[in-house]
């Protein structure tokens, strides 16, 4: 199929001639730059690249533009990968009780605001059922116990395969993967949390954080790892309360910058916009 636009990104070691050689390669293929964007980080060495083009040529297609390009990472020994920009990419979505994320991310993949796909939700509860439905998305209801931790995953991790999902999102699932589960899914499962950890953990962290004067609230979203909330961060966000708010109040603001820095990770990882470098990221938005 021939594609109308692409988007390549690559990692190499820095040297001269890298986007040269990139610009060459598409424009003897017919294709048009219409945004490029590049990173040297110059204490590691590394030049980090993604450029989004337009095919003009009609019978130039991804398969033809990725074996062509084989010989340019050959001479720079580079990490890379050259995608279809127009297809959505397709997600499922993990919940449990807690349903802002969720909601946020159907009504971003329905209005058109995310270019995604979203082929399944997955819950350990049933409570959030009726926000599936309300999209016509399929509703997997899979409890948990310690006893079946195991086979859930197993399960799980069949959905992800049998419905060919290109990214995982934890929007506020309260289980924890398991590390052989973290690493099947690695670089494709995107969780998010409140970044007041490790200060106030368990049940309600915001009406803790409260309690003791906090003046910011926040959120991290990041790659799921075997490390517990500690994989590379894609996005943060935050925003200040004071002693005027109650409890609740702070809560639902909390919630609210969770859904924020959740669908920007979830929208720079669906465009390919991030680069994995180590414990970081190079988020190019």
């Amino acid at each position: 199929m021939t594609a109308s636009r692409c988007v390549l990104t690559l990692t190499c070691p820095d040297r001269p001639g890298i986007v040269h050689a990139v610009s060459t390669f598409l424009l003897g293929n017919g294709c048009t730059i219409v945004e490029s964007q590049q990173f040297s980080e110059r204490r590691a060495g590394k030049f980090f690249m993604r450029v989004e083009f337009e095919v003009l040529d009609p019978l130039v297609t991804v398969d033809t533009l990725r074996a062509g390009f084989t010989s340019v990472p050959d001479q720079f020994s580079m990490e890379w990968r050259l995608l279809d920009g127009t297809s959505p990419q397709r997600i499922l979505i993990m919940v449990s009780r807690f349903g802002h994320c969720l909601n946020d991310l159907l009504f971003r993949a329905f209005n058109g605001g995310l270019n995604v796909e979203v082929v399944a939700v997955v819950s350990n509860h049933t409570e959030l059922r009726y926000l599936a439905d309300t999209y016509g998305v399929p509703y997997h209801h899979i409890p948990v116990t310690p006893e079946t931790k195991a086979a859930v995953e197993k399960e799980l991790f069949g959905l992800v395969e049998d419905l060919g999902v290109d990214l995982v999102v934890l929007a506020r699932y309260m289980q924890i993967l398991s590390p052989e589960l973290c690493k099947k899914l690695e670089g494709r499962a995107i969780n998010i949390h409140h970044s007041m950890l490790p200060s106030f953990k368990g049940a309600r962290p915001y009406y803790q954080a409260h309690a003791r004067g906090v003046k910011l609230v926040g959120a991290t979203a990041h790659y799921v790892t075997p490390d517990l909330d500690e994989g590379p961060i894609i996005e943060q966000e935050v925003a200040r309360i004071d002693h005027s708010m109650s409890a609740a109040e702070a809560t639902m603001l909390g919630r609210d910058v969770e859904c924020l820095a959740l669908s920007r990770a979830v929208r720079w990882h669906t465009e390919n916009r991030v680069l994995l470098d180590g414990n970081r990221t190079v988020v190019f938005p």
